[in-house]
């Protein structure tokens, strides 16, 4: 089974891993109490209302986590959601708070430790509040590295707290392992979310290399809910899923938190759901330049973390933004389903909802996710039953008209694979197959016979990531239309807006560095119809790396990838390759290791020659 989705009877049997067993025999005791015994128990807590049914329902929330870590880390499934209430990220070791009674995600993580031995866990927290529980929880522990974004406006909205800003890292051992992104205005939308991930978490997660991601799936951070009046829509969360998956060999579990708007909160959970479970993710919606407020908070948290992490030091660091300060004046209180302010932002969030969903329905998931054209069939590669064994190719005529063009596409194996490639080509540009990988003689010929079919066909922008001793053509226009990406240049050079070459990354950490600061950003910042990735003549990438590559870039084109690798009757690459772009995981990357001096160089200068174009390259507010 690929994914889990968790939610039965059987959870309450689970065991609570909580240190306080007053605690719990407290919450067990509100089952006999009266409304008005409740109440008063209630106010003893910050935004907690207790029932009857809560002990209950909150044991099944506890018991819906554990069991997913545990299909998880038995193979029993790839991934999964558990879909549970009453949420658990405020709840501490002896206190409900927030809605929460249990900290569901912290005792799974604890219960992930304890039961199946993981030395390293990663928590990605992108509900809108702050999860101060799971923070005092893990303050210390090197074990756990907890990521959390959260709407702060400097100490004024809930939970009010001194230590949710980007200065707070952590205590003792556990320095550098809590990452606290702080959002200062409303309004964040796709672009912000996606600038922390390339910027700040991704980078820290790679060089910690977890062994699980718990994700606190919280959706009050999505546009339309009126705690958070956020901007985010609903394929965000799946992209933001999708780069979640490349870590700890795709195994993450999310656990649901808040979300107080309906139809929003569905929509997300949905385009979750559509991620874990390997389909593509529609393209992100709305301009992609990240506002000034969101890049100001990028750039306190990478300056707060940079002495803890190398892989943000060499991404290049920005002098820390003047601090805001913690100030109780004009605090924001927590809004309550059913109030003015909440049927207000459901109303105006209704119509966008709406106009998001007929969006959506553009983008229908393809018959085919994945699609295979071997020039020499390989029974070897042990692909997917899924994948499909491309048998079909491009009408003699068509292929042969093509063929004129490159004089190398006329030779027998060759021609052959053009009519394949063509036919793989039409078949993702006319949504029939998501992506595919096809072997190839003369990649540099196939490359630019794919290139011009696509702008002829129905493709408005091309991302083409070309890996390896291939040329951009020489007449190929410089209009917009297409974005050339050559890693493996001779020397870092940004030629147009357009036209980019980076030397090939010498190490693991440089190659995350080039890939996530300036490969996914561009890719993202281009917004493609289609990514051509080739692997050309002395590529030089490792199969992993050339795996990553291949599987983040899913996101940026909602799935439209077709991959050509030059023909190597020995290499199963073609193979992992297939696998990454179905959904499966990327192998390891091995160790972190250090960028050397030159490419982190190169990265810099690229970044400073282009951000100004491409504003997802930038890590710092404009001075």
């Amino acid at each position: 089974m690929r994914t889990a989705l968790v939610y039965h009877e059987d959870m309450t049997a689970a065991r609570l891993l909580w240190e306080d067993p007053e605690y719990v025999s407290l919450l067990r005791g509100t089952q006999a109490l009266d409304t008005q015994e409740l109440r008063a128990l209630s106010g003893q807590y910050d935004a907690v209302y207790f029932h009857p049914s809560t002990f209950h329902c909150a044991r099944l929330a506890v018991g819906a986590a554990l069991q997913l870590v545990d299909a998880v880390l038995m193979g029993a499934v790839h991934n999964g959601l558990a879909l549970v209430r009453p949420p658990g990220h405020h709840s501490q070791r002896a206190a409900a708070n927030g809605f929460c009674v249990f900290n569901n995600v912290a005792i799974a993580a604890r219960h992930a430790q304890q039961k199946h031995g993981l030395q390293r866990i990663l928590i990605v927290d992108w509900d809108v509040h702050h999860g101060q529980g799971i923070q005092y929880i893990f303050e210390d522990d090197p074990s756990v590295l907890y990521f959390s974004w959260h709407r702060y406006e400097h100490g004024r909205f809930w939970p009010y707290l001194r230590e949710s800003d980007a200065d707070a890292v952590g205590q003792g051992k556990g320095r550098g392992f809590t990452v606290n992104l702080p959002w200062n205005q409303v309004g964040m939308g796709n672009a912000d979310y996606l600038a922390a991930f390339l910027h700040v978490l991704l980078p820290v997660a790679f060089e910690f290399d977890p062994e699980l991601v718990l994700v606190s799936a919280g959706f009050d951070s999505a546009i339309g809910d009126p705690e958070g009046q956020m901007q985010a829509t609903p394929e965000c969360f799946g992209h933001l899923t999708q780069l979640l998956q490349v870590l700890a060999g795709g195994r993450v579990c999310a656990v649901l938190e808040g979300g107080y708007h309906l139809e929003s909160l569905s929509q997300s959970v949905c385009m979750v759901v559509r991620a874990l479970l390997g389909d593509p993710v529609p393209p992100l919606s709305g301009p992609m330049e990240p506002h000034r407020s969101a890049l100001e908070s990028i750039q306190s948290v990478r300056a707060a973390q940079a002495p803890h992490w190398t892989s943000l030091q060499q991404q290049g660091s920005a002098p820390t933004p003047r601090p805001g300060t913690c100030s109780a004046d004009g605090r924001t209180s927590l809004v309550l389903p059913g109030g003015p302010t909440f049927k207000a932002a459901e109303a105006q969030a209704s119509a966008v909802l709406s106009s998001l969903l007929g969006q959506l329905h553009l983008h229908p998931t393809p018959p085919v996710r994945t699609a295979v054209a071997l020039t020499v069939p390989d029974a070897a590669l042990g692909l997917p039953p899924a994948v499909l064994h491309q048998e079909g190719s491009a009408p003699q005529e068509e292929t042969r008209a093509w063929a004129r063009l490159h004089e190398a596409l006329a030779q027998d194996t060759a021609f052959t694979a053009l009519g394949k490639v063509l036919h793989l080509l039409k078949g993702i540009l006319d949504g029939q197959v998501s992506s595919g990988v096809a072997t190839t003689p003369a990649a540099a010929a196939m490359l630019d016979v794919a290139l011009r079919c696509s702008l002829s066909h129905r493709a408005q922008r091309v991302l083409c990531v070309a890996v390896g001793q291939l040329d951009r053509p020489p007449d190929l226009a410089n209009d917009g239309r297409t974005l050339w990406l050559d890693i493996r240049g001779k020397e870092a050079a940004a030629l147009s807006p357009f036209h980019v070459s980076m030397p090939l990354p010498g190490t693991t950490g440089a190659f995350l560095s080039c890939v996530l600061a300036l490969v996914l950003p561009l890719a993202y910042g281009f917004r493609p119809d289609l990514v051509l990735m080739v692997l050309g003549p002395a590529q030089g990438l490792q199969e992993p790396h050339a795996a990553l590559l291949a599987a983040l870039l899913r996101g940026p084109a909602g799935g439209r990838v077709l991959v050509l690798v030059e023909q190597e009757p020995t290499s199963q690459l073609a193979g992992i390759l297939a696998r990454v772009l179905h959904g499966d995981a990327p192998p390891s990357l091995g160790p972190f290791s250090t960028a050397p001096p030159e490419d982190t160089q190169a990265l810099l200068y690229l970044r400073g020659q282009l951000e100004a174009q491409w504003k997802m390259l930038q890590v710092a507010a404009p001075s």
